[in-house]
């Protein structure tokens, strides 16, 4: 479609064929919950303003509530159109377009878009707003989905695999990438913050989305259990996770810890010691003190001993829930001889 000068609203579809800039005039608090990927957020109005503005609306009138926010954004008119210009047209490379988008697809949008067309730059609007988009989002999850799922206790390297894989017929989502969480109790150290579970929602649906545009034939992911950290995996996705076939990566003991012992020493001993007594409870007072003593004298490999064998037996629970494996020993193999072995190899159906 054409990108022509234009005040209407597009459906969700359109609007994210377009090529030009996406700007969240949302509140900061709304934008942090949750908003477009690549999304700028420039607020028409504070968090505070848009309680007041809400409030007035709510228990005076729909006018009151317009004027309350001419109030707020007339003021601040130069101050806008300054960041606008700072913010978007200096990366624009001659896109003089903006696509915009608020709660509801209503009057903040609009009279954003208004405000930016006075200084010559073209405006589309996303109709239904962001809640159009996360209608959007949750669909992409109800689809059938071929997915493959890669499993394995814990060291074996499945995250480090998946994201060496490079074949057009394989389209990989890394989970733990997207929620910056490894998925245990340790998962978050060393990791950046994470993403809130409707921002880790959104992000994954696009990946789904990239999938269905991709020439690929199968998903490949992960397994994990439901939450990474505070990210929760959609119900739907994660029933049909549940039902997937898995490749189940086998590698020795010693070169499980090897592979902990680098990712988990670099860690502060605090971090550490946090992260076993929060589960100290399932490891029991024998196997957490075992664990503590060891990171005191920062003995990591007995440290790793002392949980994996409750790591181990949490992951056999699981496994034996699922009928459709693939057991591939890669034990003593490099990354590259791991991935050559694996992708050879003569998979269930899906």
């Amino acid at each position: 479609m054409s990108e022509k000068p234009t005040n209407l609203a597009f459906p969700v579809t359109d609007f994210r064929n377009l090529t030009c800039q996406i700007v969240d005039v949302r509140s900061p608090s709304e934008f942090c919950q949750g908003h477009w990927p690549g999304a700028i957020n420039i607020p028409l109005f504070s968090d505070s303003e848009r309680e007041i503005i809400g409030k007035s609306y709510k228990k005076e009138s729909r006018i009151k509530a317009i004027f309350n926010g001419l109030k707020v954004t007339l003021p601040n008119t130069k101050k806008l159109l300054e960041i606008i210009l700072e913010t978007t047209m200096a990366k624009a490379k001659g896109n003089k377009s903006l696509r915009i988008y608020c709660w509801r697809g209503g009057m903040r949008s609009s009279a954003f878009a208004w405000l930016v067309r006075t200084i010559g730059i073209n405006t589309f609007l996303l109709k239904g707003g962001y809640k159009s988009y996360r209608k959007w989002v949750l669909n992409q999850f109800e689809a059938d989905l071929p997915l493959r799922l890669i499993g394995g206790k814990t060291g074996t390297r499945k995250t480090d695999l998946l994201n060496h894989i490079n074949r057009e017929d394989i389209f990989v989502i890394d989970l733990e990438g997207i929620a910056n969480h490894r998925g245990s109790s340790f998962g978050s150290l060393g990791m950046e913050n994470q993403p809130t579970t409707q921002q880790f929602e959104n992000i994954l649906a696009e990946s789904l989305n990239e999938f269905h545009k991709n020439n690929a034939n199968e998903i490949w992911i992960e397994a994990e259990s439901s939450n990474l950290g505070k990210c929760r995996i959609p119900n739907s996705l994660y029933t049909k996770m549940q039902k997937a076939p898995i490749i189940e990566i086998i590698k020795t003991k010693n070169e499980r810890v090897k592979n902990l012992v680098n990712i988990y020493s670099q860690n502060s001993q605090n971090e550490l010691k946090d992260a076993v007594n929060r589960i100290s409870k399932r490891l029991g007072p024998q196997r957490t003190k075992d664990a503590l003593n060891s990171i005191e004298r920062k003995e990591w490999s007995k440290a790793c001993e002392a949980m994996l064998d409750y790591y181990d037996k949490c992951y056999d629970y699981e496994l034996n829930k699922t009928k459709n494996i693939n057991s591939i020993n890669i034990s003593g193999l490099t990354l590259e001889l791991s991935l050559i072995k694996i992708l050879n190899e003569k998979l269930n159906p899906l």
